[in-house]
């Protein structure tokens, strides 16, 4: 509940204040475990990431909001769930093989900074989709969140990660990360959602 009403209401907010608009939508299956990775240029990204869609993402966040009064709890019923400073934990990630398998979404930004700007993707993503077999949709943030001027989020078709799934680790998973990424750069460039 507490979920769809804030989506409501910031989805209200983004299209007034940043012109949000969406493209891709359905590119989101309706069902099963979905990696929802997307680029990250600001704080506002997540609820960007998930206000015009209507499956409900789940995101990491850093284990120290939880212990904010009020923001704790409202952070858990939103569906995120804690991840240590420094890595990821044996917990967290087996909490988001669980979502994944439960066939639910996980909302992750693979650059893992607003500030790596190379293009670099941590492997968490490609490493999350191909142990649980969930589909991998990248997504990319178009605009500068700016007062009134235009913005877009773009969703591509699932990434075609099956070559990967013989061997999810090492050169594999490097290469995985890197298919993702692509589509990803592809789409923030031509702000046209991405084929397999």
């Amino acid at each position: 509940m507490i979920y769809s009403i804030g989506r409501f209401l910031l989805n209200v907010i983004y299209t007034v204040l940043f012109r949000l608009e969406a493209t891709g939508r359905e590119n989101i299956p309706r069902e099963g475990g979905v990696v929802l990775c997307c680029n990250h240029i600001s704080n506002f990204d997540p609820p960007t990431l998930g206000i015009k869609i209507h499956r409900k993402i789940r995101f990491m966040a850093k284990s120290e909001l939880f212990e904010v009064p009020v923001l704790g709890p409202i952070l858990k019923e939103l569906g995120a769930f804690p991840v240590k400073r420094g890595g990821v934990s044996k917990d967290s990630i087996k909490t988001a093989l669980n979502i994944l398998r439960g066939g639910e979404v996980l909302g992750i930004f693979p650059q893992g900074s607003r500030h790596n700007d190379g293009g670099m993707g941590k492997k968490g993503a490609a490493s999350f989709a191909l142990r649980s077999g969930a589909a991998v949709v990248p997504a990319a943030v178009i605009g500068e969140y700016k007062p009134f001027r235009k913005m877009k989020i773009v969703y591509g078709e699932p990434v075609d990660l099956d070559e990967f799934r013989d061997d999810p680790t090492g050169e594999s998973l490097e290469r995985a990360t890197e298919k993702i990424m692509s589509k990803i750069d592809e789409m923030a460039k031509t702000g046209v959602p991405s084929k397999p």
